[in-house]
């Protein structure tokens, strides 16, 4: 492996230490850091929310696929449950206070669109919005809820997809020279990533 100037994770020079399994928060943080995204939804009579996120991941290529996981202690969750839609909305690190914003308060007790300056659209397929700052979206149709402990993991089908003009390279992945995420590294830490690429060299057997 090239020298990337990061610290060696070669197994036979750094010692394990046991992490307690009821220090719950630092047991999931061994996952961490990971890319947050804004979900919005929205009830049935067309009352619009968000809620950050940091569990999210995709499942499926083919139907594309994401899953997202909800606390029934959220009102967001609520509003998915009944409505069967989200919206998932990428933010770039500019909007990390809005991020933050959104995450630390609930929309049952006000409405974070009137309190924060994003742009609030119409999707194209779900009645939920979509949020304008973002630099990609994916509007989804909840095909399944799994109870997974303290939360729910929605499972949405990806009914449409659409990013900032520039937002994919030549190879067709994110420019993260141009876009760079907010990954969430526990409580109200977080980082970003730098714009230098990796590529492995493959191992001959």
């Amino acid at each position: 492996m090239e020298n990337y100037n990061i610290v060696s994770t070669n197994k036979h020079l750094m010692k394990k230490v046991d992490v307690r399994l009821d220090d719950v928060r630092r047991v999931i943080r061994l996952m961490h850091p990971r890319p947050i995204v804004l979900l919005t939804c929205s009830d049935k009579e067309g009352k619009e929310n968000a809620i950050t996120v940091a569990w999210s991941t995709p499942t499926s290529f083919e139907p594309p696929m994401v899953a997202v996981s909800v606390s029934p202690k959220n009102y967001s969750h609520s509003l998915i449950s009944e409505t069967k839609e989200f919206v998932v909305n990428v933010p770039p690190i500019d909007l990390l206070d809005e991020s933050y914003f959104i995450g630390s308060y609930s929309g049952k007790e006000l409405d974070k669109f009137k309190e924060i300056k994003l742009t609030k659209k119409p999707a194209k397929k779900v009645k939920a919005p979509i949020i304008e700052e973002c630099f990609a979206h994916l509007e989804c149709k909840v095909e399944k809820e799994v109870n997974t402990g303290d939360h729910t993991l929605f499972i949405g089908l990806v009914l449409a997809a659409y990013s900032s003009e520039g937002a994919f390279t030549n190879e067709g992945v994110i420019d993260i020279k141009k876009f760079k995420p907010i990954m969430h590294c526990g409580g109200n830490i977080f980082t970003t990533i730098s714009d230098k690429i990796f590529k492995p060299k493959e191992l001959k057997i």
